[in-house]
Formats: C-alpha cells, sequence, structure tokens
C-alpha cells in the first residue's frame, strides 16, 4: 500500500491553505475616509476670525432684539412731557381759584376798585347805576360778589360807579339822591335823569331786571322805590334804613 506524503499543515497535495486579506493601515497623522459615503464629516473646529466676526454680528443684532421686546411694552413720557403735565395741572388750579374766588371771595374794595368815575360816567353817553356804599356796611359787603356778576355781564352797556359815603366830596349827591341807608342804588338813564332806586338787601333778580332795563333803553325800571325787601316768601321782610352816617 502506497503512503501518501503529507503536505504542510497536514492538508492535502494540490490544495492551498486560503490567504486572509489584510486591513490597511494608517499612517501616523493620515486621515480615514468615511466607511459609508452618505454620512458627512463634521465641520472643522472654528477659527479665531470666525469667532470675533460672529461675535460682532450677534452684537448688532442686539438693539433690533431689544427694540422688538419693548414694543410691546408703553413707554413712560419723558421729564419734558411730565413738566407740561405739571404746567397744565398748576394753571388749571390757578384758573379754578380765580374763578371761586370771583364767585365768593369779590370784596367790596375789589369792585370799587374797578368802577368808574362819577364825572365820567355823566358823560360817555351809557345809563349809569350809582351805589352809595361804606367800607363799614356788612350788607354791602354781602352783595358784592353779586353785583360783580351783574357788572360783569353789563359793563360794555352800562356804567357802574361807586360813592362813599364817608367822603365829604360826595356831600352835594348825597343830599341829591335823598339818601338815607346804605347801599342805596340809583338807576341813571343816558342823560343822567334818575328812573328809580332800591335801598338795602335785595334778590339779586331785582338788581338784574333793574340793570337789563338801562342797558335796554327802557324808560322806566321794574324795581323802583324799594327797600330791602325779599320777594321770595321764605325770606320776606323789610330791612330797617338807617342814616349812613350811623350805620355799624
Amino acid at each position: 500500500m502506497a503512503r501518501v506524503a503529507s503536505g504542510p499543515l497536514g492538508l492535502l497535495p494540490g490544495l492551498r491553505p486560503r490567504s486572509t486579506p489584510r486591513l490597511p493601515t494608517l499612517r501616523h497623522g493620515a486621515k480615514s475616509e468615511p466607511a459609508d459615503p452618505q454620512i458627512e464629516p463634521s465641520p472643522p473646529p472654528p477659527t479665531d476670525e470666525q469667532i470675533v466676526e460672529s461675535k460682532s454680528v450677534d452684537d448688532s443684532s442686539q438693539p433690533a432684539s431689544s427694540v422688538s421686546q419693548n414694543a410691546g411694552f408703553v413707554e413712560f413720557p419723558n421729564k419734558d412731557v411730565n413738566r407740561r403735565i405739571a404746567l397744565a395741572s398748576t394753571t388749571a388750579a390757578v384758573g379754578l381759584f380765580l374763578s371761586t374766588r370771583l364767585e365768593f371771595g369779590v370784596s367790596l374794595k375789589d369792585l370799587a376798585a374797578s368802577a368808574v368815575p362819577y364825572e365820567e360816567a355823566l358823560s360817555n353817553g351809557m345809563p349809569t347805576v350809582v351805589e352809595f356804599y361804606a367800607d363799614w356796611c356788612e350788607v354791602c359787603r354781602e352783595l358784592a360778589p353779586d353785583i360783580y356778576k351783574i357788572k360783569q355781564q353789563y359793563k360794555d352797556r352800562v356804567n357802574f360807579v361807586m360813592l362813599n359815603v364817608d367822603n365829604t366830596k360826595w356831600e352835594q349827591e348825597l343830599d341829591e339822591f335823598g339818601v338815607e341807608g346804605i347801599p342805596h342804588f340809583a338807576f341813571l338813564d343816558k342823560d343822567g335823569n334818575e328812573e328809580g332806586n332800591v335801598v338795602g338787601r335785595l334778590p339779586k333778580q331785582y338788581f338784574l331786571e333793574n340793570v337789563a332795563a338801562l342797558a335796554n333803553g327802557e324808560p322806566t325800571i321794574p324795581h323802583s322805590r324799594v327797600v330791602g325787601q325779599y320777594s321770595s316768601a321764605e325770606a320776606r321782610k323789610v330791612h330797617q334804613v338807617v342814616d349812613p352816617r350811623s350805620h355799624g
């Protein structure tokens, strides 16, 4: 029986061992190619120039971002607007104070200071209301606000004259108009003729209607020779008429 010679590794003759494929070796510092061509390589790290440029872009976008954030909020008024508001408030307060004073705080002295001089009233061709008064007359002071209001309404059509009974200059006028009590109001037409008079504390409507009659050129006044009498039932009474030199 023939002996079969054994080959290397005990393989049969004519059969060679299959060679194992070698994997490529990487050199030091070389980059490997991605195994899957669909996977993109990661981007390289940013350079210093790119970092600086990115920061400048972010800084330039901050104002627009802050504006958009503040767009939904109401801005408070600046100092100039506050100053204007304060000035308007002060002006309104002063106007309110003055209007209140004109309505409730007009003094007899204020009324006398704005009166038309008697000589001028007799020569300017307008009807005239002459009030004989005194600084110490309580009724005169009480009527001052009402007289002032009517005067403001008719001052362009009627003269308003005030003669102080304590001034000896008006002795002749006191006798001429028969002044025995104050306040005494004489109503004169445009020629200086007396149409009537009233004495004492009277309703404001009486005085207003008499002045309106003068302004309209009517020959008589609706309320004449009235002495301190109210028209309302609640306060209907006659005030005592006293001599102007003894009135206190």
